[in-house]
């Protein structure tokens, strides 16, 4: 995997509208929601390609996340989450993410996650859906 996500061409951005509630005592976006905004991002992105990602018989698994968390957010903001492929494997794919300010000069957390493919009956992994592989390609 690479170290540096500049490296990876970014296949999602995503604009996050930040919430009053998204906000702790410091009055800077909790460190929880960051992982609310991650998760909307990879989603939608997963719906956005028009092919089979879930059915009845197959389904997305968060198997691991991994986050830096470089700066605070501060209210009010224009972030925007960032996605790529990290790495493409049989039954699983790590996507890098990471959470800038719209003009793209502030990094506010870096990061990736482990996503794997299983069959709902067995909850074994199975081979990435033709969908999944084309768009991570």
């Amino acid at each position: 995997m690479s170290t540096d996500p500049a490296d990876k061409p970014v296949l999602f951005r995503m604009p996050v509208a930040l919430r009053w509630r998204d906000l702790d005592a410091f009055n800077h976006v909790n460190n929880s929601n960051f992982l609310t905004y991650l998760e909307e991002a990879r989603i939608r992105w997963f719906a956005s390609w028009g092919g089979v990602w879930v059915d009845e018989t197959m389904a997305p698994l968060l198997a691991a996340v991994q986050l830096n968390y470089r700066m605070p957010i501060p209210y009010p903001s224009a972030v925007v989450v960032e996605l790529f492929t990290d790495r493409l494997g049989s039954s699983s794919v790590t996507i890098g993410h990471r959470i800038v300010s719209e003009d793209g000069s502030t990094l506010y957390c870096d990061g990736h996650v482990v996503v794997v493919w299983i069959d709902r009956a067995s909850g074994r992994p199975i081979p990435l859906p033709e969908a999944v592989r084309t768009a991570m390609a």
